[in-house]
């Protein structure tokens, strides 16, 4: 038996049903050129001097790059829609009845002075793989869909109105281009009035896979092809207020002090150190440091600090935060200060599904391309789909690890890798994967 007759037995006793090997077609390949001549037409629009893109969501970048997405989804012969949330949505037919969608998208909205890459080639490899199937006459039994989501750097809100729904909070957020969102979908087409009836139910979608630059210096590090993504990490924040007592900063003697900032100074550390010190792949980060008054003569009487953990279980992040919790209560009672802790936003973890992961692994192997099993310590569309889809991911490498900067960079071959794994994982579930969701 080789690995792919394991692989469909494997999938069958497990509640996916089969078509049999023998009837796989000859499996078509992505034109990679075209690819990537799209992605250097894509980046144009919200060009920046330094050789990147601002193409904030709701801008007038944003709305021209979307014209310019919309182009190319028709040229793939798919049929397309702006939805009330304000999504591209681009769809094809399958020969099956009653099926749901195989989906694939990504985003294409930028960070202030951002990369070329960084959703883009998740929004134009999917793009690329509709019009392959298109020109090679490959219909599929599921129905097809590609999702271009709005606004994902802004608190991935397209996608959220698909996965969860909006809710007035989140239409009243100000988006970096100064709109609100709500102000921003109807900018782009969309209709917030009727937005949360884009919300799907389980069940709609069959899968949803999302190819991405990896973001970190893994696989570049490691000279390895493809990264099967074994799940979305959980990202908490808080802010920790320290309190001290605002004093003069030359009258006052070191012993008489109550040093807010001493105090942050010394959380910060033990954040590392907590971190550092349990065994496992979890993150911590200061990101923020905000001291009152913020004078040179000035003891610092109160300290905000912006405190992010991730991990791929919930449960770990709890763990660091609860030691967090217990060395900033013991420095601040060294200190003579007293310590909040206040949540801000919790995501929750959003493992792969591992028989799309097997899937992924097995069409980079067949690519003739090495794989590692790895988690996205970023965010992403797929996070917020994985409420309502199984999901799975593909990174591919990102030179030096660098992204969210105009020197994020991904080779023209290492793209090309990627989609054709993307096609070729499409192409499996498409055969093997009638979900029971």
């Amino acid at each position: 038996m080789n690995r792919r007759q394991f692989t469909l037995g494997a999938l069958t006793a497990i509640g996916w049903s089969t078509v049999a090997a023998s009837q796989t077609p000859t499996q078509p390949r992505i034109n990679g050129g075209r690819l990537n001549e799209h992605l250097s037409a894509l980046a144009k629009f919200g060009k920046n001097p330094q050789g990147g893109v601002s193409r904030l969501a709701y801008s007038q970048a944003d709305l021209r790059a979307r014209e310019y997405v919309l182009g190319l989804m028709r040229e793939a012969k798919l049929s397309v829609s702006v939805d009330a949330a304000g999504n591209l949505v681009g769809r094809r037919n399958g020969s099956a009845a009653n099926l749901p969608f195989l989906s694939m998208g990504s985003h294409i909205d930028s960070v202030p002075d951002g990369g070329n890459y960084d959703g883009d080639v998740g929004s134009l490899g999917a793009i690329e793989v509709a019009q392959v199937l298109a020109e090679s006459n490959t219909l599929l039994r599921h129905p097809l869909e590609v999702l271009i989501f709005q606004n994902e750097e802004g608190g991935l809100i397209g996608s959220s109105a698909i996965g969860r729904g909006l809710t007035d909070k989140d239409l009243n957020i100000v988006s970096r281009s100064g709109k609100t969102v709500r102000q921003g979908i109807q900018f782009i087409g969309g209709d917030p009035a009727t937005a949360s009836g884009v919300r799907r139910r389980r069940g709609d979608i069959a899968a949803y896979l999302e190819l991405h630059i990896e973001q970190g210096g893994v696989l570049d590090a490691e000279r390895i092809d493809i990264g099967v993504v074994e799940g979305i990490v959980g990202n908490n924040r808080w802010d920790i207020r320290v309190e001290g007592f605002a004093n003069h900063a030359g009258t006052t003697p070191m012993n008489q002090r109550h040093d807010a900032l001493l105090a942050a100074a010394k959380i910060v550390d033990a954040v590392n150190r907590v971190v550092t010190g349990l065994p496992g792949r979890q993150v911590g980060t200061v990101g923020r440091i905000e001291a009152l008054p913020g004078a040179h003569n000035v003891i610092a009487g109160e300290v905000i600090l912006g405190l992010d953990l991730r991990d791929l279980a919930s449960e770990k992040i709890e763990l660091v935060y609860q030691k967090i919790v217990a060395e900033a209560r013991q420095i601040a009672k060294a200190t003579g200060t007293t310590v909040h802790f206040k949540e801000v936003t919790v995501d929750l973890p959003a493992p792969t599904d591992p028989r799309i992961r097997q899937l992924v692994d097995d069409s980079s192997k067949e690519l003739g391309l090495t794989t590692k099993l790895m988690p996205s310590g970023a965010t992403h569309d797929a996070q917020v789909i994985a409420q309502i889809a199984p999901i799975g991911m593909i990174f591919v490498p990102s030179i030096a690890g660098v992204s969210h900067s105009p020197r994020e960079y991904s080779r023209p071959e290492d793209i090309t890798n990627g989609a054709n794994v993307l096609l070729h994982t499409l192409l499996q579930l498409d055969r093997v994967a009638s979900l029971d969701t």
